[in-house]
């Protein structure tokens, strides 16, 4: 695979800043927008995709505009990370511009090489090292007519449903449409309550002394290998039906797919029965919160769940002990723990002791545990630059073991597509179980 994506030669033709097209003045100066608490402990790097279209798609020209319309309601992506006086990281709103990268190869793109992610793939994703933009784009067309977009996005600015709230825009923007409803841009309305009430633990949950791990920062000893995993909608029934059996509130399809996901990776690891491990589950609080957060909501709200069990009683016991611990612990994450983080993260206790994101992401094997992020209600898929949506979406590669992504097939009837992140020793016992009813 990687042979035939190097031999595509893409070149870069330009390498360009856009900046905001507003109708009129835009409606403030230069501002500094302080980081809501959210913002603050999550991954403090870029959140990178892949787009592919089919040869319908429109100019160069007219994405590139519809990017700037798209930049005048959503500011914050022209801007740069700067720290206020009291070194407290902030959005500066100058609209210096987002990187709009032209590229473009005289081969034929051969659609097998976009089954998996590889390290391969890299050239059609924006350079993601050493750079101020907050948003970063590259166009790649192909001798065939097919236009590949790398997107990436700095995540202190935005999550993923954010984030693919903007790209809906931008595809509505190109096309000359209204890109309403509107994004909400409020990351002042997290404050703590008075007094404060932390009623649950989130040191080592959120937070952590500098420089401590929840890995074992193995060495990076195997290539690691990204594959992607089809679950039909039939399966998916049935994995419900197994979960589910002799409960009185049946498992949703992603709660049964994470525990067979937790289940099926812990054997393929091979690991030792007698030692823990805990999946890392973002959980998107718009919804959880007293009052809901408007889905326009425009910047992070995730934490995380994290359940956990030995090796051996997720391989030995049925499938509905680890769909149970994986609703319990989302279900941990309601309005009063959403708030008690508020208040425990506004606090001076997180600078007096030292403490820094738990999300902190670098090279790392995370055996036995592992990280899910779900995608499977976020429009990714609904960007529409004007020839049709995507026929792929992926994530692009990301050197860290144990990573998993869910999202809806592109078939759209219900299936589920996994990218799984595994040493390359494990894939093919991964392989041999994953589409096992044990």
């Amino acid at each position: 695979m990687s042979e035939q994506i190097e031999a595509l030669k893409v070149r870069v033709e330009s390498s360009k800043l856009v900046k905001p097209l507003y109708k009129g003045e835009p409606s403030w100066a230069d501002l500094c927008i302080p980081l809501s608490v959210f913002d603050k402990i999550t991954c403090n790097n870029y959140m990178a995709v892949i787009y592919a279209f089919e040869p319908t798609s429109p100019s160069n020209s007219d994405i590139e505009k519809g990017l700037a319309t798209a930049l005048s309601e959503y500011r914050e992506w022209a801007g740069r990370l700067r720290e206020d006086a009291r070194g407290e990281p902030v959005i500066l709103l100058n609209d210096s511009g987002a990187r709009f990268v032209e590229a473009s190869s005289d081969a034929v793109l051969d659609r097998t090489v976009l089954l998996g992610s590889s390290p391969a793939l890299l050239p059609l994703s924006p350079c993601i090292k050493g750079v101020e933009e907050l948003l970063q784009v590259r166009l790649t067309r192909f001798a065939c007519g097919t236009l590949v977009v790398g997107f990436a996005t700095h995540h202190l600015i935005a999550d993923g449903h954010a984030v693919s709230n903007f790209l809906v825009a931008w595809g509505l923007a190109t096309r000359g449409l209204p890109m309403g409803p509107h994004p909400l841009h409020d990351r002042g309305a997290f404050i703590p309550r008075n007094p404060p009430c932390v009623e649950f633990e989130h040191r080592g949950v959120e937070f952590k002394p500098k420089n401590a791990s929840d890995t074992e920062n193995l060495p990076l000893t195997a290539d690691i290998v990204i594959h992607k995993v089809h679950f039909t909608r039939e399966f998916l029934e049935s994995l419900k039906a197994k979960a589910s059996l002799g409960t009185d509130r049946s498992y949703s399809s992603f709660e049964s797919l994470m525990a067979h996901l937790w289940r099926v990776v812990s054997k393929a690891r091979g690991l030792d029965e007698r030692i823990t491990s805990h999946i890392r589950i973002s959980v998107d609080g718009r919804a959880r919160l007293r009052p809901p957060v408007p889905d326009e909501y425009f910047g992070n709200l995730v934490l995380w769940a994290f359940p956990r069990a030995k090796v051996g009683d997720l391989v030995n016991k049925p499938l509905q002990f680890a769909a149970a611990l994986v609703r319990e612990g989302i279900t941990r994450l309601d309005d009063g723990y959403y708030r008690s983080f508020i208040d425990f993260a506004s606090s001076e206790k997180v600078k007096e002791e030292g403490l820094e994101a738990t999300a902190e992401v670098h090279e790392r094997v995370m055996s036995p545990n592992l990280e899910a992020h779900s995608w499977l209600r976020f429009p990714f898929r609904d960007v529409d630059f004007g020839g049709g949506n995507p026929f792929l979406f992926m994530p692009t590669y990301t050197r860290e073991e144990g990573l998993l992504f869910l999202m809806p097939s592109a078939i759209g009837d219900g299936s589920i597509e996994v990218y799984v992140s595994s040493l390359e020793h494990n894939v093919a016992p991964f392989k041999q179980l994953c589409n096992l009813l044990d």
